[in-house]
């Protein structure tokens, strides 16, 4: 019979343990409701990992225009690199249709800064670092949405040694300024950030 009763009363909470476990319970049927409301007002919540925030219902076509160079210093093959990776960033990551004309979205400009300038100076007063920089004007139409229209420059900077040749790393270093300018722009037009 003693053991019995030891064991009862090894199995009997306090009133202090069962304070805590009646509190326990709370929290996780607290969470439990918390949790269901936040999933069931998320479901209208949709999310695009491309960052594009395009209504496909309106708008369905784009149309770019040569963006030819308009600068003092140029590099030839840049020209068709820019135009090249502006439209391939609209065609990876939305669903618009190229146009050569009477596009829902319209975008035209023009290349008008390549230049490069001196930025750091070594110890013995050489240049140490020089900056490229590219700028391109843009003229963007959304024929759906004029309040949306704009025209602005987008630009990009990059570095690279004195010690180098700018022909060894032009293309790199273009390459690099191109992408950048082209997320602005698409980030700008179509992504709304």
């Amino acid at each position: 019979m003693d053991w019995k009763m030891q064991k009862i009363k090894s199995t009997t909470m306090s009133y202090k343990d069962h304070k805590y476990a009646i509190s326990g319970c709370r929290i996780w049927i607290l969470l439990l409701v918390v949790s269901l409301t936040v999933c069931m007002s998320s479901c209208s919540v949709s999310y695009r990992f491309n960052g594009a925030s395009i209504n496909y219902d309106e708008v369905k076509t784009i149309q770019f225009s040569d963006f030819p160079l308009r600068s003092a210093y140029v590099w030839a093959p840049m020209h068709a690199m820019f135009n090249n990776e502006l439209q391939d960033i609209y065609a990876r990551q939305t669903k618009l249709r190229q146009v050569k004309r009477n596009g829902d979205l319209q975008l035209s400009g023009e290349v008008v800064e390549y230049s490069q300038f001196n930025k750091g100076v070594s110890a013995s007063g050489y240049s140490a670092q020089v900056q490229l920089k590219l700028t391109v004007n843009v003229r963007f139409t959304n024929n759906k949405k004029h309040t949306d229209d704009f025209e602005r420059k987008f630009s990009a900077t990059t570095e690279y040694d004195s010690s180098q040749q700018l022909s060894a790393v032009q293309e790199e270093l273009v390459n690099q300024m191109i992408k950048d300018i082209t997320e602005q722009i698409f980030n700008a037009t179509v992504a709304n950030w």
